[in-house]
């Protein structure tokens, strides 16, 4: 029986071990078992005889499964880090506040601070002007042409950011002899300029900005997208009362349309801004964190996975936790207050 079992696990091990396979299993079985669950827990609740009992239960026996998931996978492992931030590299003693004073007396550090800041006062605002200028102007085309363009606009959202970093490395790469097989840098020879070291420099913000460049295109569909639903959904008698009273286009846009769909607009700048803050991908395929465009989220994973330095790592954690945290709260109180006026 016992190699039996070791049988059975060693099969699951290696098909597993297949992305392709273990991708599938995930897609036909997870929302099975999801469903043989709540199947499961429907039928206990339903076998208690007393009705008021019952009640009483049932919903916490399927909001149940949630509050573990989240107390297991996010509570648990958040305390567990706060407290791993007090300890010493690799976990077996508390060193106090010295992880903290250690990242805050290292100068790399307050330039990883300062890129983090350029990407949170950049990208979020970048993307909400560009997405509502695209929900704008898209919104007076034909409804097939509005269509294709969306469609065009939304298509970087469907690729991850590792694959958006390898499409824009070949637009950014540049050699030190004639040829360039850049795009850009190939542009800028054809017109007569001297071609740019757009990534791999040192000067500020410069290859910064080259990287912002990628995610605002990849968020662009995204913003334009639930924009444009709120545009969508603004009463067309207003805008035409701004009309009659004298309001010029502009006007009307940003004292008509744009109070109105202000709640939509704060919630995708907080979730662009959140995604801001964490951001890692694009940077670590990019530079690795090298040519001062180091941010928090690459430094966790340096010093974590590099390093192994656990304390100083759960520390970068837990400075970027607190951080995030007045931001969910300002949205979770702006959605309620959108509610009370629906």
């Amino acid at each position: 029986m016992t190699d039996l079992l070791n049988n059975v696990f060693l099969a699951i091990s290696d098909v597993m071990q297949n992305p392709v396979l273990s991708s599938v299993l995930a897609i036909v079985f997870g929302p099975l078992a999801t469903f043989g669950l709540y199947w499961l827990l429907n039928k206990l609740v339903s076998l208690i005889p007393n009705q008021k009992v019952r009640n009483a239960i049932e919903p916490y026996a399927f909001i149940g499964v949630v509050l573990l998931l989240v107390g297991g996978l996010l509570v648990g492992p958040t305390i567990q880090t706060t407290v791993f931030s007090f300890m010493n590299a690799d976990s077996t003693e508390f060193v106090g506040f010295k992880n903290y004073f250690k990242l805050f007396a290292d100068p790399n550090f307050f330039i990883t601070i300062r890129n983090n800041v350029l990407w949170i006062a950049v990208v979020p605002l970048v993307t909400i002007v560009l997405g509502l200028l695209i929900a704008t102007l898209t919104d007076k085309l034909g409804k097939a042409r509005e269509q294709i363009f969306k469609s065009i606009i939304f298509m970087p959202m469907a690729i991850s950011f590792v694959a958006a970093s390898s499409i824009w490395r070949l637009n950014y790469m540049w050699d030190s002899g004639d040829k360039q097989i850049g795009t850009l840098n190939a542009l800028i020879k054809a017109v007569g300029l001297t071609p740019v070291n757009w990534i791999q420099n040192d000067t500020f913000a410069l290859n910064s900005l080259m990287l912002m460049v990628i995610v605002i295109w990849a968020n662009a569909g995204f913003a334009m997208t639930l924009l444009s639903a709120a545009v969508k959904a603004v009463p067309e008698e207003t805008i035409e009362a701004a009309a009659i009273d004298g309001a010029t286009g502009a006007q009307a846009f940003f004292r008509v349309v744009l109070p109105q769909i202000w709640g939509t607009v704060i919630s995708v700048f907080i979730t662009v801004l959140i995604s801001s803050m964490k951001i890692f991908d694009v940077i670590w395929g990019m530079t690795g964190g090298n040519f001062h465009t180091n941010v928090l989220g690459v430094d966790f994973f340096l010093q974590y996975f590099i390093y192994l330095n656990t304390g100083k790592a759960s520390a970068i954690v837990v400075l970027l936790m607190l951080a995030i945290i007045p931001i969910m709260i300002y949205q979770i109180r702006s959605y309620r207050k959108q509610e009370e006026i629906r």
